[in-house]
């Protein structure tokens, strides 16, 4: 009985922490994105990765300061707020060309006072998983999920964009 409880418990507040995080009622045209969300929930659900058609490969680099700046790699966008590097640091994005909409940011580690914002595009992605709601997740070189990031789903504009507080590779999953 007691372990039925604890359980139920558990699942309450699952059930809970997901609906506080989906955004249930919210359409933000420019989500308020603040801080990257690595919760419990990254330890009780899992994502899939989305398959999608395969981009070409592409990149960007740019120097961006205290006054912050934009980054373009491919169809993804990295927005870096001003104040969220004390100086100016030179950051490469690029496309993975792959069956997995993926993008790598340098300098590896590479960490903000303030949250960077990453919007990335699936407009080339078909199938079940597009039906479902999207996140941006941060993986390994080999497209292990480390962690699942608190994301906005712009289904409308067939786009998904999270918070990012340090560079390594991100990819989009439901």
């Amino acid at each position: 009985m007691r372990a039925r409880r604890s359980f139920v418990t558990v699942l309450a507040g699952v059930i809970l922490g997901a609906a506080a995080c989906s955004g249930i009622g919210t359409a933000p045209s420019e989500p308020e994105v603040q801080a990257p969300a690595f919760s419990l929930l990254n330890d009780l659900v899992s994502a899939t990765l989305l398959k999608c058609s395969v981009l070409p490969a592409a990149s960007d680099t740019e120097v961006i300061g205290p006054e912050g700046g934009v980054v373009h790699a491919g169809p993804h966008t990295l927005v870096v707020p001003a104040g969220a590097l004390a100086v100016r640091t030179t950051i490469r994005g690029e496309v993975v060309s792959d069956k997995v909409n993926s993008v790598r940011f340098s300098p590896e580690g590479l960490k903000f006072a303030r949250s960077a914002i990453l919007t990335m595009s699936y407009s080339n992605c078909s199938g079940l998983g597009r039906l479902l709601p999207k996140k941006i997740v941060y993986t390994d070189e080999n497209l292990s999920l480390l962690a699942v990031l608190s994301s906005v789903d712009l289904s409308s504009q067939k786009r998904v964009t999270a918070p990012l507080s340090h560079f390594s590779r991100y990819a989009i999953a439901y």
